[in-house]
């Protein structure tokens, strides 16, 4: 009876169209689903689904081709984008049209693996180490180039031989996948599991199958309320017609010699033979099934099921509900077995390949110690128990129109000289993160790397989030909190390089040197000594894509800042000049299969989580980075502009204060206007304090100060550049703003990590928040915060493109409007002007709602509070119909808005 409810509780795990989950379909035509090839054959010995029901079942069918529709019919233009901007090359045009070929010829490659491209994007689901509900660990690994893998930890004395699997044997397939299964043990004095397949619920203390119940029993009563009256004849009685048969051949009235025997007819002389005798049956006994024969010699005979009886058994819900009977809770699983790799082991993966045994650190381990005392690295295996593992509180806040972001670094992000944690971080930063009104934090160094001192690019773990800082579960304590303080967490994340690391990272991973990277110079980045993916690979896109998933399923991390896109998307790494021809963004050097990756990952995100956000870092300013991809765009949401910052360093460095350029300021802001609407913009970002060169801070405060003449001069030029730098910055384009942590208060310290140049100190490895209430730093927070206000309350940087109206070298004025409010700037370090036209077109009453000379900024007060309130006049400037004469002191910046309309 159990064998019966089994069998056909396989049959509907495969086959009930009630039981398919939803998944993302990729925007191509309708693909035949394959079964993923790796998955198959492993799954086949791993999982409960591959009992001898499921090997008996014959293939599926394969459905008739359909006829897909046309790009043009689905929307997709592959040049879209450059008919939309008006631009014509032809070179580059064709460049997007043999890119979208190449990109369908590559979905067709991986639909013959994945059902899907949500499957595609979720190899963490089988692919490292995994409890089985049938009391076991699952482990996975692709290391194609490898012979031999096993698990070495100390839950099995670092054997390489305990627990494996080889190649040509069970546990490694085609595709160079290894499967290991860790059998939890037996604990001395219990018996095995009645049933084969016995499921143990890990999170409850008991389950339905703690009932007390029998196996038997269970499914005594399955077969009893599951089955209708007639369906249940031979499932009850199964030997009731070999029974009938014996009888009649070899029962007392029947035969009782060959003779008497006589000939036996045939199979379908006999099946007519019965049908004619039980024609007049009831409906539930006849037979459900016809045998059909076209009267060909030798042919097969087609089995034609009732209608009636077929959608009768379609329509019958799976027996799920009674296997779960069978399953028991976590206290009677500790009871019977002890883990077979305990929570907290430490563990290793083991290869002998052609060039010898190596042992390295699993690709897919997403807790690991990368250094431990100078000490080979390895994984620790994170299964805590129900009772310790985090439970998550907050949603994630929705996507405000307007980014600000705070970028942070959580090592330096303590005022003590060491490394600081995550949950240092959750208390004392992001309250203060939130006190100063931004809406997201983007953190850096979060994924796992070797080297502190190389701040989190030279990526060695990409599922791990770094051991240094603390536990995985302290990081979702962190997302958390900070969703919970209405902060979106973006995530730094670095695609476009591995580390070179071999013992920890993913180089020479199963001895080869082509298993995720390029070989050859195409393999190494041209400067930086890093590995470079092989994009065009399945399996690295596998890892890749399934990664980026992994940080939003895992962490619910809610966007990703693409660090470096320039990088991998030429094979000189982007270190060549650019001119801005379109020629260089579709010749030789351009890697298209990394290009085709970052469609891939901005399609697979968008559909499974509609709001993520995806951020493009490239120095390129590639074409249409921030297009749909349906449109022969890259997909991102924001791209990063780099020339900014640039440019206020050069002039901060190199330029006098009477020779700065109010033209060259402007035409850097709006050099991409086309895409004003999606830049992300910062004065400074970590760059600037960390790559070895110093913060603005530093450089217009330098070592200063504030009892000396002249260093109060010096100060109260640094306090307004800062002032004014930022200001305009976050309100003149973009619709994202970004600061690095301890800019918005003039931190006045770079950062150093430590490293053998510095002896390996601390000393500026860290933030100094004892500052913030002290003279111009206390000046320079309150502006910030104020500034972020003026964002929230006016809804400035979500607004359209602003009207650039009056920018005059001269003066070196530079007045814009943007939205109801007029901005106006005054970088000239000794002119003041009383009373200075700037046109606007509203006639009306405008209110100084912002002014960067304010005592509480650390300014000098020069503007009475009666010039806050300006009355236009009927009088056209800068092309506009009436004017304002304000009050603009040197070096400052004023915000005014529009407060009373008047009718002329």
């Amino acid at each position: 009876m159990s064998s019966s409810l089994s069998s056909l509780q396989f049959k509907f795990l495969h086959l009930s169209p009630n039981l398919a989950s939803p998944h993302f379909q990729p925007p191509l035509p309708p693909h035949q689903p394959i079964d993923f090839g790796r998955r198959t054959k492993l799954e086949l010995r791993a999982s409960s689904s591959s009992s001898s029901s499921s090997a008996s079942k014959p293939p599926p069918q394969r459905p008739k081709k359909r006829r897909s529709a046309s790009d043009a019919d689905r929307g997709i233009d592959p040049t879209g984008f450059l008919t939309k901007l008006g631009i014509s090359h032809k070179g580059f045009a064709q460049f997007l049209r043999e890119r979208h070929k190449a990109l369908k010829d590559l979905k067709d490659e991986i639909f013959n693996r994945h059902l899907n491209l949500k499957e595609m994007a979720s190899g963490f689901e089988i692919l490292g180490m995994h409890r089985h509900v049938e009391h076991r660990v699952d482990y996975m690994e692709w290391a194609p180039g490898a012979r031999y893998c096993a698990l070495v930890g100390d839950f099995n004395g670092w054997s390489p031989t305990e627990n494996c699997a080889r190649e040509g044997h069970v546990g490694h397939d085609d595709y160079g996948y290894w499967f290991i299964i860790l059998e939890d043990k037996l604990r001395e004095g219990e018996k095995p599991d009645e049933l084969y397949f016995q499921q143990y619920n890990y999170i409850d203390d008991y389950d339905k199958g703690d009932s007390g119940l029998t196996i038997e029993e269970i499914f005594r009563k399955a077969n009893d309320e599951y089955w209708e009256p007639g369906e249940d004849r031979f499932v009850k009685n199964r030997y009731e017609l070999p029974a009938k048969l014996y009888e009649q051949l070899f029962g007392p009235n029947g035969p009782q010699s060959i003779e008497e025997l006589g000939e036996i007819p045939d199979a379908e002389t006999r099946y007519r033979a019965f049908k004619e005798e039980h024609k007049d049956d009831p409906p539930g006994s006849r037979p459900p099934f016809d045998v059909i024969d076209n009267g060909k010699n030798y042919d097969i005979y087609n089995i034609a099921g009732d209608p009636v009886t077929y959608e009768k058994f379609k329509a019958k819900k799976p027996p799920i509900a009674y296997w779960l009977e069978t399953r028991k809770g976590r206290k009677a699983w500790l009871k019977k077995y002890a883990p077979g790799i305990p929570h907290g082991s430490k563990y290793r993966v083991y290869f002998n390949t052609p060039s010898g045994p190596l042992e390295r650190v699993p690709a897919w381990a997403t807790y690991v110690q990368p250094d431990a005392e100078g000490k080979q690295a390895f994984a620790i295996h994170w299964e805590p128990p129900p009772e310790c593992a985090y439970k998550w509180k907050n949603p994630s806040p929705k996507v405000p129109v307007s980014l600000r972001i705070y970028e942070c670094h959580v090592g330096i992000s303590g005022s003590e000289a060491k490394v600081s944690s995550f949950n240092e971080f959750t208390e004392k930063v992001l309250p203060h993160i939130k006190d100063a009104g931004y809406n997201a934090i983007q953190l850096i160094g979060v994924v796992e790397h070797k080297d502190y001192y190389t701040v989190g690019y030279r990526v060695t773990n990409f599922y791990a989030v770094s051991s240094r800082f603390g536990t995985p579960d302290d990081f979702k304590h962190l997302v958390d909190e900070a969703h919970g303080l209405g902060l979106l967490v973006f995530l730094d994340i670095v695609h476009s390089y591995s580390a070179a690391d071999e013992m920890v990272g993913l180089s020479l991973f199963d001895g080869s040197n082509d298993c995720y990277f390029h070989t050859g110079k195409r393999g190494q980045h041209k400067y930086w000594g890093t590995r470079m993916f092989r994009y065009g690979d399945p399996d690295v896109l596998h890892f890749l894509l399934s990664n980026l998933n992994w940080w939003v399923v895992e962490y619910h991390v809610d966007g990703f800042h693409f660090h470096s896109l320039s990088s991998m998307m030429y094979t000189h790494n982007g270190f060549a000049s650019f001119t801005g021809d379109f020629e260089e963004y579709c010749n030789q050097y351009v890697d298209r299969d990394a290009l085709m990756y970052l469609i891939l990952a901005n399609e697979i995100l968008h559909a499974l989580h509609p709001n993520i956000v995806t951020i493009a870092e490239d120095a390129t300013s590639y074409p249409g980075l921030c297009e749909p991809t349906s449109q022969g765009g890259l997909g991102f949401d924001y791209h990063v502009n780099l020339a900014v910052s640039e440019m206020w360093l050069s002039l901060l460095e190199k330029n006098p204060d009477q020779e700065w350029s109010m033209s060259k300021i402007v035409s850097t802001f709006i050099g991409n206007r086309h895409y004003a609407d999606k830049m992300l913009i910062y004065a400074e970002n970590h760059n600037q304090s960390i790559s070895g060169g110093q913060s603005f801070a530093e450089i217009l405060f330098g070592k200063i100060s504030e009892h000396s003449s002249g260093s109060r001069d010096l100060l109260l030029r640094g306090c307004s550049l800062h002032k004014m730098i930022r200001l305009i910055t976050f309100t003149l384009c973009g619709h994202a703003f970004l600061n690095f942590m301890g800019n918005e208060f003039g931190h006045p310290e770079r950062v150093e990590f430590p490293m053998p140049s510095n002896n390996f100190s601390y000393s500026l490895a860290k933030r100094r928040w004892d500052l913030l209430g002290n003279g111009v730093y206390q000046n320079l927070f309150s502006f910030d915060k104020d500034m972020m206000k003026l964002d929230e309350n006016e809804r400035v940087i979500s607004r359209g493109f602003p009207n650039i109206h009056h920018v005059n070298d001269s003066s070196m004025v530079i007045s814009f409007i943007r939205g109801p409010l007029l901005f106006v700037f005054n970088f000239h370090p000794t002119a003041s002007y009383e009373r200075y036209v700037i046109g606007v077109e509203e006639a009306g009453e405008y209110q100084a709602i912002l002014n960067t000379d304010e005592k509480d900024y650390g300014g000098q007060g020069l503007i009475e509070e009666s010039q806050y309130l300006q009355r236009t006049i009927s009088r056209r400037a800068d092309g506009l119909r009436n004017c304002l004469e304000v009050p603009v002191p040197s070096r400052t910046a004023q915000v005014y808005k529009l407060k009373r309309i008047l009718r002329i």
